[in-house]
């Protein structure tokens, strides 16, 4: 096996403040945040010279983390935050959650937005996409019936 686990997804972000404050709505745990700057850090990304600031956030089961990044130098080159959901490229993080109306409920007072509208997938999962900070993608997937008291077929499916 070459994978142990996925350690995280980063997110980079213009307000690193209400990005943090979002996640920690979702129900994500901040676990530290910290300057990386330094000759070390631009050889591994390729950005000489690079002055970021980064917010690490923790799903509650410990298994799933969020990088949030706010790049202080070099200058931001491309913005993909509004992309529709077929554009190329990584894309949205999805998340699964207890009350789909009551996270939307709490997340729409941070301005989060639903792309289009709640769906039912065949009675096993209510599912949407918001636009969350700054206009991150992300997609949020609540169990229902008895699928909820088991665990996810579709997360461990091959």
């Amino acid at each position: 096996m070459t994978v142990k686990r996925l350690d995280n997804v980063g997110i980079v972000v213009h307000d690193l403040g209400a990005a943090i404050v979002f996640f920690t709505e979702l129900g994500l745990v901040l676990e530290g945040r910290m300057p990386i700057d330094g000759e070390w850090a631009g050889r591994v990304t390729g950005l000489h010279g690079q002055r970021v600031e980064i917010a690490m956030m923790r799903t509650p089961d410990g298994h799933g983390r969020i990088e949030l990044s706010r790049f202080d130098a070099p200058a931001i080159v491309s913005d993909h935050r509004m992309a529709p959901v077929n554009a190329l490229g990584y894309l949205r993080v999805m998340f699964a959650v207890e009350d789909i109306d009551g996270t939307l409920a709490r997340l729409k007072g941070l301005g989060a937005t639903v792309v289009d509208e709640v769906v039912d997938y065949a009675g096993i999962y209510r599912l949407c996409y918001i636009r969350g900070p700054e206009g991150i993608l992300i997609g949020l997937a609540q169990q229902l019936g008895q699928q909820a008291d088991r665990e996810d077929p579709i997360a461990h499916s091959g």
